[in-house]
């Protein structure tokens, strides 16, 4: 089993290092990340789609991983994008995912334009990931009126420039003003991060 941990994801910059950190960790994500953390953000935005959604599908999940997210969207099309193969795989063995896309989300994405109704996402807006940049390419996937559900660390929504982009896109009449969900991000836990919260940003596009 890998011995990877949180801290080795939070420290991770660019594309090269999270392809090389997820790989190897995707054997073992689920149980030694997963299920050991106490990681239940992707079943909290997995509610609150659910709860805005009007016929929003198909849905792209952005940084798929293992599908810990599209386990909580039972009977819903969803595809899932990641940068790590390996780590697709694994959802794959589970049965998860109408079509896996293998791709770096700061490129321009193998995805036709206006695909997906939906969008979702859960620990890929977070410390050494990726940030607003990856927005122009998603919003050019989406069909109008497409919701977006993603859930982003606080520090990094202030520190990466998310409310600034977001409200550029409103501005131009190009999303709806976002709302904001606060979620736990672990249950019964106590390693360092067990209080630790995340916000989902809800908007849809015009």
């Amino acid at each position: 089993m890998s011995n990877h941990n949180l801290q080795q994801a939070y420290s991770i910059r660019g594309a090269s290092d999270a392809k090389a950190l997820y790989d190897d960790w995707a054997a073992s994500y689920d149980k030694s990340f997963g299920e050991r953390h106490g990681y239940i953000a992707p079943r909290e935005i997995a509610a609150v789609f659910r709860a805005h959604q009007q016929d929003n599908t198909p849905v792209l999940d952005i940084g798929a991983g293992t599908g810990l997210l599209a386990e909580h969207l039972p009977g819903y099309a969803v595809d899932g994008i990641d940068i790590s193969q390996a780590m697709l795989d694994q959802a794959a063995a589970k049965g998860l995912y109408r079509n896996r896309i293998c791709a770096d989300l700061t490129q321009i994405l193998p995805i036709a334009d206006e695909s997906y109704g939906g969008f979702v996402s859960s620990g890929t807006f977070t410390h050494g990931h990726v940030g607003p940049e990856v927005f122009p390419e998603l919003l050019r996937v989406a069909r109008p009126g497409a919701l977006f559900v993603c859930g982003v660390i606080p520090p990094v929504f202030d520190g990466a420039g998310f409310g600034s982009r977001l409200a550029l896109f409103t501005a131009h009449g190009m999303i709806t003003p976002v709302s904001f969900h606060d979620i736990p991000i672990y249950e019964n836990a106590d390693h360092e991060h067990a209080q630790d919260r995340g916000l989902v940003m809800v908007f849809r596009t015009l």
